[in-house]
């Protein structure tokens, strides 16, 4: 099995990143189906449909950087560079996962690749990142931090002031703003006031970008731009990445509070088949080779699934190794 740092490295090429990305939408389809099999113990959170935020941004950083996200951290995760064994197995508790097995759906981690633990609470990690950036920055290092929220942590408290902060001391950091439309089951449009959420940033003088959340080229043109700007010293940039998510919030939501024909409307917007559809045009990619891609990755994650269910269960004093007193 390869290790994080040499999946990272990986990324190089558009066909890499479309392997990654499939490997991401296969990896949380069998989340869905583990937990349905009694496999998975607590909640899971998918984020099938926003694979191009993820990839985008493991394309671009450097496993140097420090990266904070969500509970919905999966795909992050995964494209840093973390194993489908490591995270299958950190979600099912089990000692091959990335944490031993002892933090779960929402606590993935991996310091190799910049990964700091996923986040439970919403919002939290924004002034976590903004210590990462600040401590790079005293220190006089060119590393950057990354912050992941979702559009409903744009409206708590942490959020502002964290970017104020960030804005002030002008920190080495990029806020990216998943933007699903929905925070957890509530639709944006009933909870915040404002269309576009990367306005927000005009409070602090903060740089901003709206980016296609579903255009992997999208997506890594402009965290490019805003990590060249951080470590140039010239401060933070909020990018808000219009994406949906296909899955409901959590695990056994069936999303009933949709608009009608509004998922159909993002499926024909299929990160994975827009990356897909590029590489044939461009005449570098075929078809053919797309279903083959397919097939390994399937078969790739077919394995890991069976790697992990037959891994066992961290022993009882785990539950004490990563505390300090």
């Amino acid at each position: 099995m390869k290790t994080s740092l040499e999946r990272r490295k990986v990324l190089e090429s558009s066909i890499n990143q479309l392997d990654r990305m499939l490997e991401i939408r296969y990896v949380e389809e069998n989340i869905q189906k583990l937990y349905e099999d009694g496999h998975v113990r607590g909640s899971t959170h998918l984020a099938i449909g926003q694979e191009a935020i993820s990839v985008g941004l493991a394309s671009v950083i450097t496993p140097k950087d420090v990266v904070t996200c969500t509970y919905r951290g999966h795909a992050t995760a995964l494209a840093l560079g973390v194993s489908p064994e490591g995270v299958l197995g950190e979600i099912c508790g089990r000692q091959i996962g990335c944490a031993g097995g002892v933090g779960g759906s929402m606590h993935l981690m991996d310091a190799s690749v910049g990964l700091m633990p996923t986040f439970a609470i919403v919002g939290a990690g924004l002034p976590v990142a903004a210590g990462v950036a600040l401590a790079a920055k005293l220190k006089g290092s060119k590393d950057i931090a990354v912050s992941i929220c979702g559009d409903g942590a744009t409206n708590i408290g942490a959020f502002h002031e964290t970017l104020n902060m960030a804005s002030i001391f002008k920190l080495p950091i990029v806020f990216i703003v998943e933007n699903n439309l929905y925070g957890e089951y509530t639709r944006i449009n009933l909870s915040t006031p404002i269309e576009n959420l990367a306005d927000r940033a005009d409070s602090y003088a903060m740089r901003k970008e709206i980016v296609d959340g579903q255009d992997l080229d999208a997506v890594i043109t402009a965290i490019k731009s805003a990590v060249a700007f951080a470590r140039n010293g010239e401060g933070p940039t909020l990018l808000e990445m219009k994406t949906y998510r296909y899955s409901g919030h959590s695990r056994s939501d069936p999303a009933t509070y949709r608009l009608p024909g509004e998922l159909d409307l993002w499926k024909q917007r299929d990160p994975l088949e827009i990356t897909a559809a590029k590489l044939i045009k461009s005449g570098i990619f075929t078809e053919a080779e797309y279903v083959a891609m397919q097939a390994e990755v399937a078969v790739r994650v077919a394995t890991a699934v069976k790697t992990v269910l037959a891994s066992p269960a961290p022993e009882l004093d785990q539950i004490f190794k990563h505390v300090s007193s």
